[in-house]
């Protein structure tokens, strides 16, 4: 009985707990094509940077990171504090405070390895923050 039960758990996990992030990155490719590019290099780029909020290039910083993680450009998903500060030309004064809100509110995940953090979005939030950003943008042009 309790095999069965186990049978089952894991048959609920994999259809309504698993993350595919190549299908959410592929719904919402489009969409983040308009405000993301990412050099052979790994690198992320916001061509439209200066008309966004400290917060919202970080967000799309990390959204990009996803992308060349699926990409194979870059390793890892996720950005440190050093890369964040040199990538999007912002001083660390200003990012950490960015930071603390963003995971305040649930909008980016922080991991420590030794004393370095590295930040990474959630997948489940990626659309939110694109349509968001795209809305604002519209706005603006």
């Amino acid at each position: 009985m309790e095999m069965q039960n186990n049978k089952n758990l894991k048959k609920r996990i994999i259809e309504e707990m698993t993350v595919d992030y190549s299908n959410a990155l592929e719904k919402n490719f489009d969409l983040a094509k308009q405000f993301i590019r990412i050099t052979k290099e790994g690198k992320v780029d916001i061509p439209i940077k200066d008309s966004l909020s400290g917060k919202e290039q970080i967000l799309l910083y990390l959204i990009g990171k996803l992308f060349a993680k699926e990409g194979g450009f870059a390793l890892t998903d996720d950005a440190g504090n050093k890369e964040l500060i040199d990538e999007l030309g912002v001083p660390k004064g200003s990012l950490l405070p960015w930071l603390k809100d963003l995971r305040d509110k649930k909008r980016i995940k922080t991991v420590k390895r030794g004393n370095l953090s590295y930040h990474a979005i959630p997948i489940n939030i990626v659309e939110r923050v694109l349509k968001n950003i795209e809305k604002k943008y519209k706005k603006n042009i």
